[in-house]
Order: structure tokens, then sequence, then C-alpha cells
């Protein structure tokens, strides 16, 4: 597999749309021994009120559809231990939802998380690998690998090509990068001007609106509307509480 890391980069840079690099991931994914893929990305670990944020990207290859719809629509990816583990992680890992299985998620699986075991293990799924991807400007990524109708696998060889299945997932990131920033506005973050975002920068530094004012060369009335707008959108009860807000969602970056 290393000798073609090379020609696999070059390929995921050359495609030209997220699905054809996810495709172009699942088909290298296959010669580890995988057989399912689930890859998932997030603009920012937590929302306005402060709950893991859903992914705004979920790509499937070789899993049952109905997995978007209990995901996202029943909160199911705010359950499921495989992502509570990802947050607090950049290592690869194993993990097995029988409940015997000494893998990492297994501190997480309780009442709440029963109903993503139960889906998973009902489809085949209940063990596999997953490479948390966490990048500079707090946005995320989890792809995982799966061989489906062997619950043994994980435990048995896939733990053998962690360093390399975590290669190829951070390789494919990269080159899917780009093209998901420019999603961001699309993601459900609130989208802040650049002026907006200038002002809450000095806002978050304590400068009042006369001094903001000054240090940008505008009138007081504009800097105003500006932290106005700002709060509005950010859905915040005043200014520190919007440049928290904005803080804690990359959005000043």
């Amino acid at each position: 597999m290393s000798a073609d890391i090379g020609l696999i980069e070059q390929r995921l840079d050359a495609a030209t749309t997220l699905g054809a690099q996810v495709d172009l991931l699942f088909e290298a994914m296959r010669d580890f021994g995988f057989d399912a893929l689930i890859y998932d990305y997030t603009p920012a670990r937590f929302d306005l009120d402060g709950e893991q944020m859903l992914p705004s990207v979920l790509e499937l290859r070789n899993v049952d559809e109905s997995m978007r719809d209990y995901w996202f629509g029943q909160g199911y990816f705010r359950l499921d231990p495989v992502q509570k583990v990802a947050l607090g992680t950049t290592r690869p890992f194993v993990w097995n939802y029988d409940p015997r299985a000494e893998t990492l998620i297994r501190g997480f699986m309780n009442e709440d998380s029963a109903p993503v075991a139960d889906f998973l293990v009902a489809r085949g799924m209940s063990a596999g690998v997953t490479v948390p991807v966490h990048m500079p400007g707090g946005d995320y990524a989890t792809v995982t690998g799966i061989r489906c109708g062997d619950g043994r696998f994980a435990e048995r060889e896939a733990k053998h090509c962690l360093g390399e299945f975590g290669l190829l997932a951070h390789l494919f990131q990269h080159a899917a990068a780009s093209g998901l920033r420019e999603d961001r506005r699309l993601s459900g973050l609130p989208h802040l001007t650049a002026r907006e975002r200038e002002c809450l920068r000095h806002a978050a530094e304590g400068l009042s609106a006369k001094e903001i004012s000054r240090a940008l060369g505008r009138s007081v009335p504009t800097v105003v509307m500006h932290l106005n707008a700002a709060m509005r959108k950010l859905q915040a009860k005043n200014r520190t509480q919007a440049a928290v807000r904005a803080a804690r969602l990359r959005l000043l970056d």
C-alpha cells in the first residue's frame, strides 16, 4: 500500500468534486479490507446552543441510506459513542459495539446510545476503524472504514493498518479541504461580514464602540450597527456573548 500513496494523493488532488474524491477514497480503502465507508465533515465542534454540531457533509458508501435520517433527523449523531471518542482524540482507533469488546467507545455505551448500537448491529456494521481529522480552523472530520458482517475484523486485522489508513484519511481530507471551506456558508454557521468580524475582534479585546470607531476610522453609529448585526446573527444577548460565540465557532479567524 505504501508504494501507492503518492499515486492516490495525485488522483485525489486531480478529482474535481467531493463525490469523486470520496469514490477514490473508498476504492483505496478496499486494500485494507474495508467494504463500507462513512465520511462526515463538521465546520465547528459545537453550535450556538453549545450542543455538538451536526455535520454539514455525510458521505456513505455501501451503507444503508436510512442512516442519514437517523443520524440527522433523530439525532443519533450526537448519541454515537464513536463521535464522542473522535471529538477528544487525534489518533485512529478501533471500535466495536459488542459490550464485551475492550475498545474506546465502551465508556460511552449506555442506555442513550443503545439505539445507535441497535441500528449498526442490525446492518452488520458493529465494528470498524475511525480516523478523526482535526483541522487548524476548528473544523473536523471523521473517516470510518467497516467490513460489513465481520464484527471481529476490527480487532483481528484492521488494527494493523491504523497507520496507513490514518495517512490515507488525512491525504483525502487535505485534498477535499478547499472545496469544503468554500461551502462553509451553507453549513448552518452564521455568516459574518468582514467588518462585523473586525468589530467583534476588537470587542473581544475589551474595546468600547467609541474605541473601535477610532481604531477603524469609522463613526460610532456605524460600529454599533455592525456589532448589533453580529449579535442578531449569533443570537447573542450582548457584545460579550457575541464575541464568545464567534470565537467558539472560529468565525473570527
